[in-house]
């Protein structure tokens, strides 16, 4: 099994319905996949010389254990955020072993 993050973007085109969170990741949770998550607040970006790109507009992440891409990707549906309209990046964590 891989790892991945699902990562949401701050661009919803409906209010999110923040009271669904918890539904979300206790049904992640029975399915075996809910590996963490958290919020993310602001925050700055640095780079050793020259400008550095500005932050980027993503508010949080669930991280969660999936067969493959498309098992991960399946994992989204019912994301607040991706209900609501917003954008959900879906990367794979390189494995350490």
């Amino acid at each position: 099994m891989a790892e991945y993050l699902l990562l949401m973007h701050d661009d919803t085109t409906t209010p999110e319905a923040e009271d669904r969170w918890p539904a979300y990741l206790e049904g992640l949770a029975a399915r075996g996949a809910l590996r963490g998550g958290s919020a993310i607040g602001g925050g700055i970006t640095l780079r050793r010389s020259g400008a550095a790109a500005p932050t980027s507009d993503i508010t949080g992440f669930v991280r969660v254990e999936a067969p493959d891409l498309d098992a991960a990707r399946a994992l989204v549906d019912g994301n607040p955020t991706f209900e609501a309209g917003g954008t959900i990046e879906v990367r794979e964590l390189p494995r350490t072993d």
